[in-house]
């Protein structure tokens, strides 16, 4: 049984271990696009289910910890901040992402510490039923039903929500409130229907703070995974400035040689 106020092994290694599979896909790519390694290494199909069960998984778990939160708006202003950076690192760097998964994060933690109070309404044992029927919904709402619009700044807002109208020929430099700014974020993860892969995690998450999952789930000591999720948030903001920079380093030193 678990001890009040002590740490859940088992969810810190599920983050890790999502963590630890987002920094080689990461890593992948990075081959691909400084070595020219063969596309298939960073997208085939396999790869593409995989990216967003962990992804997914990371989502799903910071929904868990929003119960365990003193302060999902502190929380979520953190993240948001720290997504910030991101999106001004990576403008710089002309591969810019607007709304990746640490946006998604700090938006649903703000709006969950807004609204827990309508979704604590929900019956506990309905609740998880309910988000993976709204997410089913908001997947098929984004891939079935076009919302066209001419307004470029319509079709902007409509793709932080999910509706994202890709194009070509995007100047990467222009920033938001500038003319012809057209959305692309090379890291996607839209409010639809991620937002219920949060809210799904709350309710896992009431569950397990009251103790109803099995005694091996609170006992378990996974090896390494653990520490690794519980530097998750820092590991994830940096590896991929690391991984880039060494990269480069690498690649420009073969080219010099």
């Amino acid at each position: 049984m678990k001890e009040k106020n002590k740490r859940i092994e088992m969810i810190d290694a599920m983050r890790g271990l999502s963590v630890v599979l987002m920094v080689i896909h990461h890593l992948l790519y990075n081959f691909v696009y400084f070595f020219d390694a063969p596309e298939w290494l960073f997208t085939n199909p396999v790869f593409d289910v995989l990216h967003y069960i962990f992804a997914g998984l990371f989502i799903l778990l910071s929904g868990v910890s929003s119960r365990f939160s003193r302060s999902n708006i502190k929380r979520g202003l953190i993240t948001v901040a720290l997504a910030m950076g991101i999106t001004a690192v990576t403008w710089l760097m002309e591969m810019p992402i607007w709304f990746g998964v640490l946006h998604l994060l700090g938006f649903s933690m703000l709006f969950f510490g807004l609204t827990h109070k309508f979704w604590d309404m929900i019956p506990k044992r309905a609740a998880p039923f309910i988000y993976t029927l709204l997410i089913a919904a908001g997947a098929y709402a984004t891939a079935r039903i076009p919302l066209a619009s001419e307004q470029l700044p319509v079709q902007n807002w409509l793709s932080v929500l999910g509706w994202w109208r890709n194009a070509e020929d995007i100047n990467y430099r222009l920033l938001p409130w500038q003319p012809g700014f057209v959305f692309a974020s090379f890291d996607y993860f839209p409010v639809l229907p991620w937002i219920f892969v949060f809210l799904l995690g709350t309710s896992a998450g009431v569950f397990i703070k009251e103790n109803k999952f099995p005694v091996w789930f609170y006992e378990v000591k996974p090896p390494v995974f653990p520490a690794v999720g519980r530097k998750a948030l820092l590991i994830y903001v940096l590896h991929q400035p690391v991984l880039y920079g060494a990269m480069m380093g690498i690649w420009r030193l073969a080219s010099s040689g």
